[in-house]
């Protein structure tokens, strides 16, 4: 398979400590709640969590988010592989930093996304492709992080 990679950075803040959302990332009753679940059903997650350990994300509709942890300073760094393997055979690579900043933290998320090619594209169709990529990542992860943000505040849990 021929591929190519192209990065979709975006930056969010967030009214609550690192802490809460670095928690958020690997507590396996909080990622059921958002990640890889903007519709904001129960998914059933499995979390090894630890530096080799991996993750499982089932969503009845999507099939399955996986991966790989691959470094973590908790609460300020998360690096993980991603991977939806219903619609694609490639691994994306996600790093999470997590800023402590006044009312809260400014998170800067990363996704080097595996492009797959198609024989004979040219320079302008791999483009398209890594915009269209980039853009329907971006959107899923605004969406997700929508929902992180709902469910952060309805905790049951006074500490920001």
């Amino acid at each position: 398979m021929i591929t190519s990679t192209t990065t979709l950075t975006m930056t969010r803040r967030f009214e609550f400590t690192a802490e809460r959302v670095f928690d958020a990332w690997v507590n396996p009753e909080m990622m059921s709640k958002w990640l890889f679940n903007p519709e904001e059903k129960a998914n059933f997650v499995e979390n090894d969590f630890c530096v080799g350990g991996s993750y499982r994300i089932r969503d009845p509709k999507e099939g399955e988010a996986i991966g790989k942890y691959l470094e973590i300073d908790k609460p300020f760094k998360l690096v993980f592989t991603f991977q939806i393997p219903k619609y694609s055979e490639t691994i994306d690579r996600i790093t999470v930093l997590l800023e402590p900043i006044d009312g809260g933290c400014e998170m800067t998320f990363t996704q080097e996304i595996v492009v797959p090619h198609e024989q004979g594209w040219t320079t302008e169709d791999i483009e398209k492709a890594h915009r269209e990529f980039r853009d329907g990542s971006e959107q899923g992860w605004n969406n997700m992080f929508d929902v992180l943000v709902k469910h952060l505040s309805n905790r049951n849990n006074p500490q920001k």
